[in-house]
């Protein structure tokens, strides 16, 4: 092919130069630019940009998903009934007042979402009113169609979720200022409307909760320290 134009080029030259001076001046020569099919130019070729693969979609500002996770898909598991152990959890930490699950509950994002929005909506009239979300929705919830038949692998994605025991304080209200306590027990009342588990209010006095027990907390005092301080002392001497 290369040749072909070649030859055709140089018997146009040769005919013009024929033709006389006149009509080779009054003729421009325009090059050529050869430009090969198989290797396309690289301005010309569109690249397109490597797209990352994300389980829930685009994930916005206002939404609570996990930036990654190490497995797409996780088991369904009940969330038990807590009768002993650790009551990390139950009581108020950041806070000065907060609200409680009085049952086990799978919360979704989007329930966690309304009920920040309710509660953040609530407080808007006091400056400085801080809120604090105590759980985070990082489990994969999978849905499949109804009338399905079984087999075929697990549902597809459909929401993010939390699992939340018994006693597990879900939102705090606090912050640099003081807050009313019935401003706040009215803010957290709308934000548990939100919620599809009944709740309750406390308070950084609260005592804290294992299942459907209030585990009472003793405090030694100095006295009693005193005495029995005493009472080690007397008998390391007889």
């Amino acid at each position: 092919m290369l040749s072909s134009l070649t030859a055709a080029f140089s018997s146009l030259v040769m005919r013009t130069a024929a033709a006389g001076p006149s009509r080779l001046a009054s003729t421009p020569i325009r090059s050529l630019h050869l430009v090969s099919s198989a290797r396309p130019s690289l301005r010309t070729s569109s690249v397109a940009p490597t797209q990352l693969s994300n389980l829930g979609g685009v994930r916005h500002k206002g939404n609570l998903a996990p930036r990654r996770t190490k497995y797409r898909k996780a088991h369904k598991i009940t969330i038990p009934f807590n009768t002993g152990g650790s009551t990390k959890g139950t009581t108020v930490q950041e806070g000065a007042y907060g609200i409680r699950l009085l049952a086990p509950a799978r919360l979704s994002a989007k329930q966690l979402v309304a009920a920040e929005t309710a509660l953040k909506r609530k407080l808007k009239v006091v400056k400085g009113a801080q809120v604090f979300l105590r759980v985070f929705p990082d489990i994969p919830v999978c849905i499949k169609g109804n009338e399905t038949r079984m087999g075929k692998g697990k549902g597809s994605f459909e929401y993010w979720a939390c699992r939340a025991n018994m006693g597990k304080v879900i939102f705090e209200i606090g912050g640099p200022v003081e807050i009313r306590p019935e401003v706040a027990k009215e803010a957290l009342r709308l934000a548990s409307a939100k919620l599809p588990v009944p709740t309750e209010f406390v308070t950084t006095a609260s005592k804290p909760r294992i299942g459907n027990k209030i585990v009472e907390t003793t405090t030694t005092t100095a006295s009693t320290s005193l005495s029995a301080a005493d009472e080690a002392s007397a008998i390391a001497s007889s």
